[in-house]
């Protein structure tokens, strides 16, 4: 084994690289998309597709791109500090909001009641100064 190593040292030059930088990216970002996110989103019945503006379909199609393929990055990353450092969970947890597809909103609602999860993203909220997420209209 530690030939492997030996013989691929760069590559794990390039995956160590690669992962600091995630991490780092991951503790600037990660607040930054926390605080983004509405403290009505989970109750909240109406789509973004519902509220967008009709106007402009090419601006309109270029942000659903990029939204769509920053959410890729995050979840990709997410997994990946699964089981190198940084904030594995959160990362994947603020992909899959970020992300279309079907049955998102049912998705979202089962993982955000996990506890963890519900719990670190309103520590990030608060420290940020932004109010904590709600799962219903009569919580806090």
């Amino acid at each position: 084994m530690f030939e492997w190593f030996v013989d691929n040292r760069s590559l794990l030059i390039w995956l160590s690289f690669f992962s600091a930088i995630f991490f780092i990216v991951s503790l600037i970002a990660l607040p930054w998309l926390v605080g983004l996110i509405p403290e009505d989103y989970f109750f909240n019945t109406t789509t973004d597709s519902q509220n967008a503006n009709e106007d402009n379909f090419f601006y309109k199609l270029a942000m659903k791109i990029g939204k769509n393929a920053l959410g890729l990055v995050l979840l990709a990353g997410g997994v990946l500090m699964l089981f190198l450092p940084g904030q594995g969970l959160l990362t994947i947890f603020m992909g899959a909001v970020l992300i279309d597809y079907p049955k998102k909103k049912l998705i979202e609602r089962r993982l955000i009641k996990i506890g963890f999860i519900l719990k670190c993203l309103n520590w990030v909220r608060i420290k940020g100064g932004h109010s904590s997420l709600r799962l219903n209209k009569d919580s806090d």
